[in-house]
């Protein structure tokens, strides 16, 4: 069975990576068909769902918790305020910074570790793999393709090859 390290940072960095790719065209997009940046952040998929910034945030906060809850690394509250893409792509690159510091010793031995969630739902208790299977990971990639979504949505030319 491969690492929690494994099983996680790598991918999350890959998939940050490409988050940063996908805002990048979003740019592009909108300086070539004259579409105002704001149109693009504040964009939802539903009435009842977060704007694209939201999206942004939350595949960042879920990734450095990883590395937080799992790896012990020290928590760095950051606040949930971007609204541009210029502020997007700092949060993203401050996500990628903070994962990379995570060292793959720092998750040996927590398979089994309690990793305790907090939320206004309440409280919720994992071990290291259960966190990273049942929650992190597919949290992450929740918000990761909302994010995608949200950009197709409103007609950005990004296709499966730039999410993957």
């Amino acid at each position: 069975m491969p690492s929690l390290y494994d099983m996680s940072i790598p991918m999350l960095v890959r998939a940050l990576e490409n988050q940063q790719a996908l805002l990048k065209i979003a740019e592009k997009h909108c300086a070539d068909k004259d579409v105002s940046p704001e149109t693009l952040l504040k964009a939802r998929l539903a009435e009842d769902m977060h704007p694209l910034p939201f999206q942004i945030q939350t595949i960042s906060n879920t990734a450095k918790f990883v590395a937080v809850r799992v790896g012990g690394l020290e928590n760095q509250p950051w606040d949930d305020n971007e609204t541009t893409f210029a502020q997007l792509h700092e949060r993203i690159d401050k996500t990628l910074a903070f994962l990379k510091n995570a060292k793959p010793e720092q998750f040996e031995g927590k398979d089994d570790a309690e990793v305790v969630l907090k939320t206004g739902a309440g409280e919720f208790k994992f071990t290291g793999v259960s966190y990273l299977q049942n929650f992190a990971i597919p949290n992450f990639f929740f918000h990761h393709m909302a994010a995608y979504a949200i950009l197709r949505k409103e007609g950005v030319p990004v296709g499966k090859f730039d999410y993957l």
